[in-house]
């Protein structure tokens, strides 16, 4: 098998995804949250903010800044329109690391 072979199989791999449930809910809550710019801005903010306290910090001060982020957001979080789009984004996220570790496992790589 060449390295083509492989990835004309990831492109099937990704044809298999775009077919899920989980990828077309995901697809679906988006569009509607599109449909509110200024929502969908907000929403892209709080994701920015999300992961730069997540990937900058760590231990308890990472915990600190989290319940912090979490009790700002609260409110925010509570639209429908939010709540579904990131629960859609979450299921998603989790499907795709699954899948990772599911591979990295396969091939024996470290």
């Amino acid at each position: 098998m060449t390295e083509h072979d492989v990835m004309e199989a990831a492109k099937k791999l990704a044809g298999i995804i775009r077919e899920t449930d989980v990828y077309g809910e995901y697809l679906h809550q988006r569009e509607e949250l599109k449909k509110q710019p200024q929502l969908y801005d907000q929403v892209n903010e709080y994701r920015q903010k999300n992961f730069d306290i997540q990937n900058g910090m760590d231990g308890a001060e990472l915990f600190d800044k989290m319940e912090a982020f979490e009790r700002e957001y609260r409110e925010f979080r509570e639209n429908p329109v939010v709540d579904d789009f990131l629960r859609a984004e979450l299921a998603f996220c989790r499907m795709m690391q699954e899948m990772y570790v599911l591979l990295t496992a396969e091939i024996d790589f470290e």
